[in-house]
């Protein structure tokens, strides 16, 4: 009896040591290679944006972000792939507001300008890429001349790093209303285009509305870790709701908040997506608008020192852009700083920490691991 019981005890351990799934065990978050310009956790590359009036430190525009505050590691601008389509009066080319001067509703953009400008020699870039109603044509090539005209811009730009996020709130139903399997095959035709002309200054970024889809949605979007340097969200209102941390925790991915600006659900948020007014010009409001936002927005970055690893705060002037006078999030918004003492004042707190990456001669170095 003596080695059938050996036997069974056998057969019992295995099953047992079978049941213990080690792979889905949780890894020591820095055990894991670093992604594309991540700096240590802890660390978050600051971001100011998104139009031209908003960023400042240009001749012409002279009363945004760079103006008044110490100057960030990065700047945000935007432009798309969606020649024909319609914005506000202009109809787009094709990669506009990277070369020249174009407002599309939501004032200037030019980053030739600003890469141009001598107070921005030591910042990053982020790119949002946009092409509702056109992933069709990028995934079959169709746009590929597009898509090359990108490369040859980022290849100029030497060393400088850039953060290019792909169909930036790729789930932002109904503004974007991307085609979720177009909108996959677009973002890999994408990146392995600029791969294959040799663009190496660029880490990739998928970013989610952050409020919109949960973990089983944001895996069917996914484009695989290979495509995927960066994961990134906005946070505005509905902060509560993201669920990209625990994804990007589990991909082992970096979280770039690449989009922020105080807005504050009302009564009646949930059924109509209004916020409430809130004007940094006004100190009653402004002060609300630190309790309600700014601390939740610090306190997520504080809380997820391991995959925050940027941020973008957009300084923007949102209810006198045409783009936005009846969207029901910004139309009631001034988040421009610069306007209170108050927020002013907490905000250079906050960001003076030796944790926020700002502007310098070897910044540059430091991203890329030098």
């Amino acid at each position: 009896m003596k080695p059938i019981f050996a036997y069974l005890t056998i057969l019992c351990l295995v099953a047992i040591s079978c049941q213990i799934k080690l792979p889905e065990q949780v890894e020591d978050p820095s055990n894991r290679n670093r992604a594309k310009f991540e700096p240590a956790d802890g660390e978050v590359i600051l971001f100011a944006g998104q139009e031209l009036e908003a960023v400042g430190g240009l001749e012409k525009y002279n009363d945004g972000y760079l103006d008044h505050f110490e100057t960030p590691a990065g700047w945000t601008t935007y432009s798309n792939i969606n020649p024909g389509e319609e914005s506000f009066g202009r109809i787009q080319e094709g990669l506009d507001g990277l070369w020249e001067t174009h407002d599309w509703g939501d004032n200037d953009y030019n980053a030739m300008m600003q890469i141009e400008d001598n107070d921005y020699k030591n910042m990053v870039l982020a790119i949002g890429l946009q092409f509702v109603n056109h992933e069709e044509k990028i995934a079959d090539g169709t746009h590929d001349e597009y898509i090359d005209r990108l490369g040859d811009f980022l290849l100029s730009l030497g060393k400088r790093p850039v953060f290019l996020r792909i169909a930036y709130e790729f789930d932002g139903d109904p503004w974007n209303h991307y085609d979720l399997k177009s909108t996959v095959s677009a973002y890999k035709r994408i990146v392995d285009r600029l791969r294959e002309k040799r663009v190496t200054n660029t880490a990739y970024v998928w970013q989610s509305t952050g409020f919109i889809s949960n973990q089983e949605q944001l895996e069917a979007w996914y484009p695989g870790d290979e495509y995927v340097d960066w994961c990134g969200i906005s946070f505005f209102n509905r902060w509560k709701e993201i669920e990209m941390f625990e994804f990007a925790r589990k991909k082992g991915k970096p979280v770039f908040i690449a989009e922020a600006s105080p807005t504050i659900s009302d009564f009646n948020s949930k059924f109509t997506g209004n916020t409430k007014e809130t004007q940094l010009g006004n100190p009653e409001q402004a002060k609300e608008a630190w309790e309600k936002w700014f601390s939740p927005f610090f306190k997520a970055i504080e809380e997820n020192p391991d995959v925050v690893k940027a941020i973008s705060y957009i300084n923007c002037h949102w209810d006198s852009h045409p783009m936005w006078l009846n969207n029901p999030t910004f139309k009631r918004i001034d988040a421009r700083l610069q306007l209170s003492p108050y927020v002013s004042k907490k905000w250079v707190e906050e960001t003076s920490k030796a944790k926020y990456l700002k502007a310098s001669p070897t910044l540059f170095d430091y991203l890329y691991g030098e």
